[in-house]
């Protein structure tokens, strides 16, 4: 790379621009793929996603909430040990901070409603009860992702949803986030 001019550079910058523009895309296709997998529950991931984003539109939230909603475990595929900061590494360029904060803390915050069952410690988020954005994890997790395993949950489909992820992941990247 020490090696490469200027001109190298740009036309390198205007495919990786290309690529970054098709980002949308790539990310409807890897929720697509949570289809199936995971055994041992009434719905699948993407399923599961799906409800989850429903669940948030139906809240009221904004599309930020939303979509972030929607790819919350993205991950379970390619990261099941890390899959909460997986996705939160997706959003971070794209949403404030609080959001942000939440997808990647999601996961210790739904231990709570199983973890005991497992011998671990169910109380695990409290470590993070003086965090500005305690609360709003918690209701992220009580409203939307905790209870989206119910087949019978009307959940609208993710072309509804396609338009607005791809907005989301359009953005110019915060530049706090860089």
């Amino acid at each position: 790379m020490k090696d490469g001019t200027q001109a190298d550079y740009a036309l390198l910058d205007r495919y990786e621009r290309e690529h970054v523009a098709t980002l949308g895309d790539r990310i409807l296709g890897a929720l697509e793929r949570l289809s199936g997998g995971l055994g041992g529950y009434q719905i699948d991931r993407l399923q599961h996603s799906l409800q989850s984003a429903t669940r948030a539109e139906n809240d009221g939230a904004d599309e930020e909430w939303i979509v972030a909603a929607l790819i919350h475990d993205i991950g379970d595929d390619l990261a099941p040990m890390n899959h909460s900061e997986f996705a939160a590494a997706l959003i971070k360029p794209y949403v404030r901070e609080e959001v942000h904060w939440v997808v990647a803390h999601h996961g210790i915050f739904q231990m709570a409603y199983y973890a005991h069952h497992l011998g671990q410690d169910p109380n695990g988020r409290d470590r993070y009860k003086d965090h500005p954005f305690f609360e709003s994890c918690l209701r992220f997790c009580e409203r939307w992702d905790q209870p989206s395993f119910d087949p019978a949950y009307p959940t609208r489909p993710l072309v509804h949803f396609a338009p607005r992820l791809k907005q989301v992941f359009s953005r110019q990247a915060f530049t706090e986030s860089v």
